[in-house]
């Protein structure tokens, strides 16, 4: 009966192989769907409309080729992207999904621009040096495709750089809400706060809207802030972090630290707790931390996000708990506190 059980064990993880093996021979193929139908802008052209449309009021609408419009949207309702619901006895139309409705281009939760970029061909071309990378500790297949690192390629092409800001954008308008939903104790007593690296602004907007006792410095690159949406109650300022940040009772960083590897990170991190007070001053910090919670369910899309550091950067990576204390210690904080949201980022806290 042992012998069966092993057999049969065996025979089930085969016939799973089967299957699985499709989603790594045709894998790209979702991606590029999915950014087909951001392109069209099916989800958007029925949230407009108000209730499910038929193929033709599509068609019509976007001025696609039906049978080819069908095609794409029997794929995307198999993967219940969107849905198919009754418009009349005979016909039906395809409808929104939670899922679907995150792909609204100015919707509230939309991730579009997030997908827009990272299918984008300036950041699909580093994928097919990773390998090279894993052998050599030279370029970054980012560089190696391109010539030159992300940040100097999107200072040089305004157009990735807008498309960088609004894919931040969505990730701070998810990652922020959770924060200011979960933890928004982590605010008090705060009279000043410097986004490091804040982008567009998205995320210190949101927070001086719920926070309106505080003043928000937006810091980020010249060329960055230079086309940055102005807000009442933000101040704007460009520089370099690795030379000196703005002053203020809390430096906060979204998304940054991980593109840099450890010296660096010690190195922006240090010149932050030259910023701020030394008695009530601390850094926030809303990044993935690996390995921390074993029944988070966005425990994948870290390990996701730390092979796109090795692809897109040239030293960045995601860090466990045990890493961020190395840093946060080595750049003089002395004591942190870690926080779940419901996103894939944790909160921490890092004191002097």
């Amino acid at each position: 009966m042992g012998d069966i059980k092993v057999r049969g064990k065996k025979e089930d993880e085969d016939e799973k192989a089967e299957v699985d093996i499709w989603n790594y021979v045709f894998g790209y193929v979702k991606i590029a769907v999915v950014k087909c139908a951001i392109e069209l802008g099916i989800a958007d052209a029925i949230d407009k409309h108000g209730s499910p449309m038929t193929l033709s009021q599509l068609t019509t609408t976007l001025k696609c080729e039906p049978p080819r419009l069908y095609r794409i949207m029997r794929f995307l309702v198999h993967y219940q992207i969107f849905k198919e619901e009754p418009v009349t006895q005979d016909s039906f139309g395809f409808a929104l999904t939670p899922l679907s409705r995150r792909l609204i281009r100015h919707g509230e939760r939309s991730m579009a621009a997030f997908i827009l970029l990272e299918s984008s061909p300036v950041m699909l071309a580093p994928w097919h040096s990773l390998s090279a990378r894993v052998l050599d500790s030279g370029n970054s297949p980012f560089e190696t495709a391109h010539g030159k690192d992300v940040w100097s390629y999107a200072e040089e092409n305004p157009r990735h750089s807008k498309l960088i800001d609004e894919a931040m954008a969505c990730d701070a308008r998810v990652a922020v809400r959770a924060l200011i939903e979960g933890c928004p104790q982590v605010f008090d007593g705060i009279k000043s706060l410097v986004d490091v690296g804040g982008g567009n602004g998205t995320a210190l907007s949101m927070l001086v809207k719920e926070f309106p006792w505080m003043h928000g410095i937006n810091f980020d690159l010249p060329h960055v802030v230079a086309v940055a949406p102005k807000v009442d109650g933000i101040e704007y300022v460009g520089g370099d972090m690795f030379e000196c940040v703005p002053k203020a009772d809390a430096a906060f960083f979204l998304w940054v630290l991980h593109d840099w590897d450890d010296e660096e990170c010690i190195q922006i991190l240090k010149k932050c707790r030259e910023a701020i007070p030394q008695d009530k001053g601390k850094v926030i910090i809303v990044e993935a931390v690996l390995e921390e919670d074993k029944n988070d369910k966005l425990e994948f899309v870290g390990l996701m996000l730390d092979m796109v550091m090795m692809a897109h950067t040239k030293k960045g990576k995601e860090r466990t708990l045990k890493e961020w204390k190395y840093v946060l210690g080595e750049a003089g904080f002395t004591r942190i506190n870690v926080k779940p949201i419901h996103t894939v980022q944790f909160i921490i806290e890092a004191y002097i």
